[in-house]
C-alpha cells in the first residue's frame, strides 16, 4: 500500500508544482484521487505479481536448485545425510521466496513506469486544453484505471 500511495503522489507532485494547483484549494480532490489511484494500483501490483510468480519460479528453478544443493552438501558434510524430501522442501521454499521477491519488484517497477508514462502523456498532450483541475482528475484516474485494466489481462 505504501508503494501504491507513492504512485498517487507522482501525479499530485506533478500537478502541484508544474500546473500550480494549490493544495488548500484542491486538497480534497488530491485526497480522493490519491485514495482511488492507490486502490487501483494495489490491485494492479497484485495482479501482475500473481501472473509473473509462476513464470519466474520456472525460470529460476535450475539456479535455485543448484544453490540449495550446494548449501545442503556443505551442511550435510558436517552432519548426517539429508533426506531427499527435506532437500525438495528447501528447494521449493527458496524457489518460492526468490520468485515472490522478483515478481514483486518487477510488478512495482512495471506498474509505476506505466502509470507515470500515461499520466505525462495524458496531462501534457491529450488533456492539455482542459483546466488544471480537470486535467489532474482525468489524467491521474485514467492512468490508474488503464494500469489496473491492463494488469487483469492474461499473458
Amino acid at each position: 500500500a505504501v508503494v501504491s500511495t507513492q504512485s498517487g503522489h507522482y501525479g499530485r507532485g506533478l500537478f502541484w508544482r508544474i500546473q500550480q494547483l494549490e493544495l488548500n484549494t484542491y486538497g480534497i480532490m488530491f485526497g480522493i484521487v490519491t485514495i482511488v489511484s492507490t486502490f487501483l494500483m494495489s490491485l494492479a501490483y497484485k495482479n501482475v505479481k500473481y501472473s509473473l510468480k509462476h513464470k519466474i519460479a520456472q525460470r529460476r528453478h535450475a539456479g535455485v536448485t543448484a544453490e540449495v544443493m550446494q548449501q545442503v552438501a556443505d551442511a550435510s558434510s558436517e552432519k548426517k545425510k539429508t533426506v531427499k524430501k527435506e532437500k525438495d522442501d528447501r528447494v521449493l521454499f527458496k524457489k518460492t521466496e526468490v520468485a515472490d521477491l522478483e515478481a514483486t519488484h518487477f510488478s512495482i517497477f512495471y506498474n509505476n513506469a506505466l502509470f507515470l508514462f500515461l499520466t505525462i502523456i495524458l496531462s501534457f498532450y491529450i488533456l492539455k486544453n482542459f483546466s488544471a483541475g480537470a486535467n489532474y482528475l482525468g489524467s491521474s484516474l485514467t492512468s490508474a484505471c488503464v494500469v489496473a485494466f491492463l494488469s487483469t489481462g492474461s499473458n
